[in-house]
């Protein structure tokens, strides 16, 4: 059993679950740093790099990591998303806890990660799931795995998503669920999207191909 202050949350449990096991993995936005010691102490992945904008939860990050004993693994950079990369220098990205504009934004910047080659992304936005679904979809990656998941009574999606270039448009239903549907949490993820999509409906004028396809979802409950 890891030390208590270790433990991760259902978030992040799923996430680190999604890393591919034998690469170098990073986690942009470490925060508290407790990721990216976990997946250190699995012994699964050559190098761990955790970096942060800000120089006080890097610091966090530190303490997290030296009190696992697992600093020689763990690698701390100071910088603004994945510019602390280089293309091909680890098989895993973790970018959580962030809108679905800033982690598409911080993909935008970097232009290695649109390759076959390049690396998994992992993503749990805190907001805006059905965008960020639209985004990748649209930029040519493929989810291949999105997993409903209750964390502090919330409801998060944790996406993996690999490049293969091939531009999609979404329906509002794939947007909305995405591969979700797939997981013992379905309904309770479902019913919080169904929410939202309520809310989205009042700016869509009626008679428009948009609101016949949400007015059919909400009937189809």
């Amino acid at each position: 059993m890891p030390e208590p202050a270790l433990r991760l949350d259902a978030r992040l449990e799923a996430a680190a679950a999604l890393v591919r096991p034998g690469l170098p993995v990073a986690d942009i936005g470490c925060d508290h740093g407790k990721l990216a010691a976990a997946l250190a102490g699995t012994g699964l992945y050559p190098k761990v790099i955790a970096s942060d904008l800000r120089p006080g939860p890097l610091a966090k990050a530190r303490r997290t990591v030296e009190q696992a004993h697992c600093q020689d693994r763990v690698e701390l950079r100071l910088g603004d998303g994945l510019s602390v990369l280089s293309a091909g220098e680890v098989g895993s990205v973790v970018i959580a806890g962030v809108s679905a504009q800033t982690a598409w934004q911080m993909l935008e910047a970097a232009p290695w990660v649109f390759d076959t080659a390049g690396p998994r992304l992992i993503l749990i936005p805190a907001t805006r799931h059905d965008e960020l679904r639209r985004w990748l979809a649209g930029h040519g990656f493929r989810l291949v795995c999105d997993r409903p998941v209750e964390a502090a009574g919330r409801w998060y999606a944790v996406m993996a998503a690999e490049y293969d270039g091939q531009r999609r448009a979404l329906t509002w239903a794939e947007a909305l669920y995405g591969g979700t549907g797939a997981w013992p949490q379905a309904a309770g993820y479902a019913a919080k999207q169904r929410e939202k999509l309520a809310k989205l409906r009042r700016g869509i004028p009626d008679g428009t191909p948009d609101a016949d396809e949400i007015d059919a979802l909400l009937q189809g409950g």
